[in-house]
């Protein structure tokens, strides 16, 4: 049996994305015919597939594929055969084309060299081909571009289109939860990103909005087993709104997805092309494919920034002290501050006036810029660096700046403004011009007349906005405000590098998943609002993942996880620690977040651990501990050829492996107590640990 020989990607079919390829219906009609996407006579032979370093790609006749895991001489078939690529129309879902080419050759473009396997099938008026490539710098990966042509005699109205729909079968003889999962969807709710999976789990991990102030994304989901996982999702250099949908129907399976709805209507002989997804293969957690999707979406110039050494500083933060908070109050808890030893001093949401127009609080402020200029100047004379609370793209209806410019607003579909429901407030859209150059004319000042050395940017509505309908804006399409919005974080980044070169950019999106998009336009992430240690240290290891080691991750106030004086899991993990206490003496109300007699010397045994041992400066470990099926919990930091081990756990006793180290004597010791835990040799690694809560542990060569 002959095999098809096709010609390149790009000879006949240029991929246009989402891009509908208007070519006139004549021309293609008889290109099908000479290329066979017609039924042929011949059938191709043997079942295609296409093999990288660690995934092969298998698909049958009717173009269903499987994922097959190629670890440690060791194949693992992850699942089924099943339609992963299909369309739907309003009366079908399209999932079975029979196959009618296939070819297989080598590649060579930006992102390295590798192999291509490109297969063509028909199913009635609707042909597809689809190409996967597997690259040498990306063993793991599996790159796919999927086109759909009309080949039949009518138009046809494509609703949806999914790439990349697997199903994952349990490993048999395994306790629950069978398979963990992360999970990058936005949510009111503020879900844990990293999740065991159990029957009836479904999550559709929509980059869109998921309610009026919460949405956006990163692109790319994870399942996995104890032994091997798999990850999907898209490469496009720009936000889309798709799903990511994971589910577990039963105990048996799960599913994993990459889907896209919108209309797309191809008359006779157009096509259009999927965005271009991606499936990749791990063992371990999903670190290992986070880091993968980073390293391949560098190729595409994505950088991240550069951090001052002093962000690495711990932050102390008004906070506590509310919206309410008074200069005097700031003023007052200076000399604590730096008896304990923090480096920053961040003045958050209370100082302004109102939310759009950022002018200072008559009250609090009364001689204006000078009154605010006299405070930075303080907290500069006390050896700190002052940082300031901002939320960029919301303004309050009866602010003037909505009074004078209504237009700026960001309009849904049916004209109605749309709502940023923390601050009460409406959102700016990001796509129009003149409301970047509003927020860069405000950067200047508070870092140029205010003299602050960075800026807070807070905000559940900043990793995604929805589609901006405001005829004023003139915007080709609706998504030009969802595709905008990495640009109108880096026009505040940049203006601030220009204004003071140096200057930390803290993104702080409330709990939401972060927007890979933004990543490059910061220098600080944070846990941002945890609602428990597990998230601060999850959180740290998925930002750890997307952006190397050179941006600090703070781990946030640490009263706000469990037990309201969390050091251990922001040490632990690497991040830089902070904290909104309040001076008892100068609040009516008290909480958690007083600064009692024993609580200060707690403060000060972890500020002199954290600025003697700086793991927040060492490279994080991610690939040594699966954070799903390991424990205890364990997260590890290198400094130099010592390792830093932090245990998690409500109660344990039992050993433990010490991961990562030299076959080499190393000593252990107990770092928060100073305790010698022995010597272990690194080449098998066993402790005897008992504890409650954590345990940091550090192992220093002999």
């Amino acid at each position: 049996m002959k095999i098809a020989i096709l010609q390149s990607d790009n000879d006949l079919f240029p991929r246009l994305g989402p891009v509908i390829a208007a070519v006139p219906s004549i021309v293609l009609i008889g290109v099908f015919a000479a290329r066979s996407f017609a039924v042929a006579a011949e059938v191709p032979g043997g079942n295609p597939q296409i093999q990288g370093g660690n995934v092969r790609i298998e698909f049958d006749n009717h173009l269903r594929s499987r994922v097959v895991a190629c670890f440690d001489k060791k194949e693992t078939v992850l699942g089924p055969f099943t339609a992963s690529e299909t369309v739907t129309t309003a009366d079908k879902l399209w999932t079975g084309f029979l196959l009618t080419s296939q070819t297989q050759g080598h590649t060579k473009d930006t992102f390295g060299e590798g192999e291509r396997l490109t297969v063509e099938g028909k199913a009635g008026a609707l042909a597809k081909r689809v190409s996967v490539t597997v690259y040498a710098d990306f063993p793991a990966m599996a790159f796919f571009d999927v086109q759909y042509i009309n080949t039949g005699t009518s138009k046809l109205v494509i609703k949806s289109w999914t790439n990349n729909a697997y199903t994952v079968n349990a490993q048999r003889g395994v306790d629950a939860p069978a398979f963990w999962s992360y999970q990058s969807g936005s949510y009111e709710k503020r879900p844990n990103w990293v999740v065991p999976l159990y029957p009836n789990f479904r999550q559709e991990n929509y980059q869109g909005m998921n309610a009026s102030d919460y949405g956006g994304g990163t692109p790319i989901v994870d399942v996995w087993r104890r032994d091997v996982g798999i990850a999907v999702g898209h490469v496009e250099p720009r936000p889309k709104l798709v799903s990511l949908p994971v589910s577990m129907p039963d105990a048996a399976d799960a599913k994993i997805a990459v889907r896209f709805t919108k209309a797309i209507s191809l008359n006779t002989g157009e096509s259009f092309h999927t965005f271009r997804t991606f499936v990749a293969v791990h063992q371990g957690d999903y670190f290992r494919s986070l880091v993968d999707y980073r390293r391949f979406m560098m190729k595409q110039g994505f950088r991240m920034a550069t951090a001052p050494d002093a962000a690495f500083g711990a932050i102390w933060c008004a906070w506590g002290y509310g919206r309410s908070v008074q200069p005097k109050q700031v003023y007052d808890t200076l000399p604590t501050a730096k008896r304990l030893g923090f480096r920053w001093v961040t003045l958050d949401d209370g100082w302004q006036n109102n939310v759009g127009d950022w002018a200072l609080d008559p009250k609090k402020f009364p001689h204006g810029d000078a009154d605010m200029k006299a405070l930075v100047d303080r907290i500069h004379q006390e050896g700190f660096k002052a940082q300031l609370w901002w939320s960029p793209l919301s303004a309050v209806p009866d602010s003037q700046l909505l009074r004078d410019h209504p237009d700026y607003e960001l309009l849904n579909r049916d004209g109605s403004k749309r709502k940023v429901s923390w601050w009460n407030s409406y959102y700016l859209c990001p796509a129009d011009r003149r409301v970047v150059e509003y927020q860069k004319a405000l950067v200047r000042k508070i870092l140029t007349d205010w003299g602050f050395d960075g800026l807070k940017l807070d905000g559940q509505d900043m990793n995604g906005v929805p589609a901006c309908y405001n005829p004023a804006h003139h915007h080709a399409q609706p998504e030009e405000s969802v595709e905008a919005l990495p640009d109108f974080f880096r026009a505040i980044y940049e203006t601030a590098q220009s204004v003071k070169p140096g200057v930390l950019v803290e993104f702080c999106p409330c709990g939401t998943a972060y927007s890979f998009f933004t990543m490059p336009h910061f220098n600080m992430s944070v846990a941002s609002d945890p609602e428990s240690s597990f998230q601060v240290r999850s959180k740290a290891k998925t930002l750890k993942a997307l952006m190397g080691d050179n941006v600090p991750f703070f781990g946030d106030h640490v009263e706000l996880s469990d037990g309201g004086n969390d050091f251990a899991s922001t040490v632990g993990v690497g991040g830089v620690v902070g904290t909104q206490f309040v001076l008892p003496s100068l609040v009516t109300k008290h909480g958690k977040s007083d600064l009692t007699p024993a609580r200060e010397k707690e403060f000060e045994e972890w500020l002199r651990i954290y600025r003697e041992k700086m793991l927040s400066r060492g490279q994080y470990q991610g690939q040594l501990y699966d954070i799903g099926f390991d424990v205890p919990e364990t997260h590890v930091i290198r400094k130099g050829r010592t390792m830093y081990y932090a245990f998690f756990a409500k109660q344990w006793k039992g050993s433990v492996e010490l991961r990562g180290l030299e076959d080499r004597n190393y000593s252990v010791v107990d770092y928060v107590t100073g305790k010698s835990l022995g010597v272990v040799s690194g080449h098998n690694a066993h402790l005897p640990l008992e504890f409650t809560g954590n345990l940091l542990v550090e192992a220093r060569p002999q």
